[in-house]
């Protein structure tokens, strides 16, 4: 690619078959939005400017491009695709490169794909259009095209004959040329067709009118498949996932059961870590290597060391930071909890707003009481600290190094170094007392029997 590139993106319709209050192109795949997914494939291309042609649910599109440097430009009315690329010529005055037009709903499209067809028009195409072969072609528009290549015509499926509906070429609608031949093209599209409407094809027919070389390049269906209701959202979505199990397999982590590990769009992996069944990434999770994480386990915003075990059944929520080796059992949530190396809570445990230090243990069922229903408070952990079963952490508060917290505690005072802290009630023992207490009970319910 010779030339620098400049993106539209279209994303003015009104989604009506995703039946949701929330723009289509802002639906999720893998925690991030459809629209974001395509801005992140460009940034490898270096585009000198990204404008988002906008219409219904506009302000949640500016909401979403705050600080990706994108501009929006806005199509009212909506009168077609043609129409909604001219919008973006103010905000793309004096550039002279290439321009890209595609879709916000088609998340899977590749800067290499794009690439390749600007490679087009550096061999002399003076307009490339991407092509793709589906399974069904249904009612997408069709390229007719010779066997190097060169197109013929560009139709759109409601004005094809039923020869041109045979061919099996469809247009995925990303387009390519020179910015003075995009908007030159684009200001004589017409709206003579069955719809009434401006395309975006007639760009290349408009070229091919003039005797200039349009070509086809050629992609798989998954990367131009546009994403217009639940149901091919889900379909994006375990595409998505299974791109992404590869990969981390690729780099070196074993998955037990990969079809059921769900990864956010973000998501780092290192080498040598074991994911067993059923495990959940959300956004902004680091895993260092040799890590394992056990089954059914919920992991969101968290950093995890080299060497660290994680569940079964674990939450990590997000701000937790796990030490070199420490380890999270099952039934363990954490928050905001930053546990040092070798630091372990193995069941049944509340960590909040703490840092743990290392080596400390945290025995089952303590809990860091954190919020007193207005603030939060943290909790200081000592290294090598042991905490007893049962206990109750009523922050602020700081336990020292090496001290004991004796199970069944309720700590609302600081504990010092080396310090042993009970907090129990002194036992009552009664001898004698359960088994007149049973004997009186056995006697009762005998009476009652006999009434």
């Amino acid at each position: 690619m010779t030339q620098q590139i400049a993106a539209i993106i279209l994303a003015a319709g009104k989604g009506t078959r995703m039946k949701s209050g929330l723009h289509k192109v802002l639906h999720p795949i893998a925690g991030r939005p459809m629209l974001l997914h395509l801005m992140d494939s460009f940034a490898a291309l270096a585009p000198a400017a990204t404008v988002v042609v906008v219409g219904d649910k506009r302000d949640q599109v500016e909401v979403a491009l705050a600080g990706t440097g994108a501009v929006t430009a806005v199509q009212e009315p909506q009168l077609g695709t043609a129409h909604a690329a001219l919008q973006a010529r103010e905000a793309l005055a004096g550039f002279e490169g290439v321009i890209l037009v595609c879709f916000g709903d088609c998340p899977m499209l590749t800067a290499d794909t794009v690439r390749r067809l600007c490679a087009a028009l550096d061999s002399g195409a003076r307009v490339a259009v991407l092509g793709f072969r589906p399974a069904d072609a249904g009612a997408y528009g069709r390229i007719i095209a010779d066997a190097d290549g060169t197109v013929r015509k560009m139709v759109e499926y409601k004005d094809a004959s039923a020869g041109e509906r045979a061919v099996d070429l469809c247009n995925s609608g990303v387009i390519v040329a020179g910015a003075s031949d995009m908007w030159r093209l684009l200001d004589a599209v017409g709206n003579d067709n069955a719809q009434g409407e401006y395309y975006l094809p007639d760009v290349a027919t408009g070229a091919i009118a003039e005797g200039a070389r349009v070509a086809a390049i050629e992609t798989d269906a998954h990367e131009v498949a546009g994403i217009n209701s639940r149901a091919e959202l889900a379909a994006a979505e375990a595409q998505w996932q299974a791109f992404k199990r590869e990969e981390a397999m690729a780099g070196g982590a074993s998955l037990r059961a990969p079809d059921t590990v769900w990864f956010s769009w973000d998501t780092e992996i290192g080498r040598d870590v074991t994911i067993e069944p059923n495990v959940f990434f959300g956004p902004g999770v680091k895993v260092a290597d040799k890590v394992t994480i056990r089954a059914n386990c919920h992991i969101e915003g968290a950093t995890i060391g080299e060497g660290c075990e994680v569940g079964p059944f674990a939450r990590l929520r997000p701000g937790t930071v796990l030490g070199e080796k420490a380890k999270i059992g099952n039934f363990v949530e954490t928050k905001k909890a930053v546990l040092g190396k070798g630091a372990k809570a193995n069941h049944l445990t509340y960590l909040g707003d703490v840092s743990v230090g290392a080596g400390a243990n945290i025995g089952a069922g303590t809990i860091t009481c954190n919020y007193d229903g207005y603030f939060k408070y943290r909790t200081e952990i000592g290294d090598h600290a042991f905490i007893g079963s049962n206990s109750a952490l009523v922050a602020p508060v700081k336990i020292g190094r090496d001290a004991i917290v004796g199970a069944g505690s309720t700590v609302t005072a600081d504990v010092m170094d080396g310090e042993l802290r009970l907090v129990r009630a002194e036992q009552s023992v009664k001898p004698g007392w359960a088994d007149r207490f049973h004997d009186a009970m056995r006697r009762k319910k005998a009476a009652e029997a006999k009434k």
